[in-house]
């Protein structure tokens, strides 16, 4: 094996890294149309949506305004807080849209199931000075809240989707959509993009959709093909014998247990949402697992060489590794479609994948030269017909029989 191959092998064994991260907003320079004043704001990481506050101890009381920009009048707009959970379900909404008069209209709402759409209800708490506008295709939420016995951090969580005749429907259920939660602490003497406005410190689900991104990414969508690749060109070689196999065996092993944490974070994740998109998502998760689990017990059952079943575990064994592979691609970008980070991250996939294909390509081409050259090579020092012998089986000349 040539050095420039093992390099080309080794640099695609370290090229694997994958991170998330979120863009930052201002909110410190917005005017409100009636002057209001608050001390404290936060930048909400997604969906264009900024929180202000006002917090006063004395009372127990806070004056928020949420805005939400690029709003439509087909469109509406939610911030809640979740006292007692984080996520959708036990949100207490202030919802706010444009009904089909053309007048902005706004109301609570408190959310018990997923497939809401979101009634006018009464809070857990009490709520004033309830008002809302749409100016500049931004959305703005006003009100006063009296926080339950005087606590000031909450989970939040802020939504949008569209409205049809005057009744809120179903928001998106992939990208921004499901990353729209967080916490907030209303005491906090931090102004702008604070810890708990955005990022994974302010964001517990989403630093388990992050970490569940990397392990997946890393282990199914990069070390599985990798190992594919070392299994199909380096046996070629007859000096990467036997190290191709247990190269073959380290990479699939290793991103077996790496690609089962992540599938563990996703089990997680999956119970605490709901919608298609991570359903299908889950749906391969599952089916990845299943299959990657066969393939290790398949390992430990392996034939000989010479074995009258080798032929028959071959054929399952490159048909179900192939489907993991393609399955697991596929997955990864479903996972990039709910995930939604930043496109330089799925663009460095993409070009893990390039590469991977790129390299995959060349050494195809590469074995099947060698195999050729053999192949010749051996045909002329062992001719089928010449002198009267013959080329056996086993690629051994064999004398002919001596006519009597």
């Amino acid at each position: 094996m040539d050095k420039s191959l093992k390099s080309t092998l080794l640099f695609s064994c370290v090229l694997i890294s994958l991170f998330v991260s979120s863009s930052a907003q201002t909110c410190s320079s917005y005017t409100f149309s009636r002057n209001n004043i608050f001390s404290k704001c936060n930048d909400l990481p997604v969906l264009n949506s900024f929180l202000y506050w006002n917090y006063h101890p004395t009372t127990g009381t806070v004056d928020i305004a949420y805005r939400h920009s690029s709003v439509t009048s087909s469109q509406w707009v939610t911030w809640a807080l979740n006292v007692d959970k984080s996520g959708m379900i036990g949100a207490q909404c202030l919802v706010a849209c444009q009904n089909t008069s053309g007048q902005v209209h706004v109301y609570t709402s408190p959310v018990t199931v997923y497939d809401t759409t979101m009634p006018a209800g009464a809070l857990s708490f009490n709520v004033w000075n309830l008002s809302a506008e749409l100016i500049n295709n931004e959305m703005i939420i006003y009100a006063t809240l009296e926080l339950p016995n005087s606590r000031t951090r909450f989970n939040q969580v802020w939504q949008d989707g569209p409205i049809r005749g005057n009744i809120p429907g179903k928001h998106a259920t992939s990208g921004a959509n499901m990353r729209s939660s967080g916490t907030v602490d209303f005491s906090s003497t931090q102004t702008g993009a604070s810890p708990s406005g955005g990022g994974a410190a302010g964001f517990p689900g989403q630093g388990r959709r992050n970490v569940h991104g990397v392990l997946n990414a890393i282990s199914w969508g990069t070390l599985m093909p990798l190992g594919a690749i070392i299994a199909r060109y380096l046996k070629v070689f007859k000096s990467a014998d036997p190290a191709w196999f247990y190269l073959h065996v380290t990479c699939q092993c290793s991103a077996y247990i790496v690609g089962v944490a992540g599938w563990a974070t996703g089990l997680k994740l999956g119970s605490d949402s709901s919608g298609t998109a991570n359903q299908t998502h889950g749906n391969i998760g599952m089916v990845l697992f299943i299959l990657g689990t066969l393939q290790l017990f398949a390992l430990l059952l392996r034939p000989k060489k010479d074995h009258k079943y080798r032929l028959y575990w071959n054929i399952y064994h490159h048909s179900v590794g192939y489907t993991v592979i393609i399955l697991s691609i596929i997955n990864i970008f479903e996972g990039f479609e709910i995930l939604d980070p930043e496109k330089k991250w799925k663009q460095t996939y993409i070009g893990i994948l390039i590469f991977l294909g790129f390299n995959a390509v060349m050494l195809e081409a590469y074995t099947w030269y060698i195999v050729i050259k053999w192949k010749r090579s051996s045909s002329e020092q062992y001719p089928s017909v010449e002198n009267g012998s013959t080329i056996g089986v086993n690629g051994y000349g064999i004398r002919s029989q001596q006519a009597v």
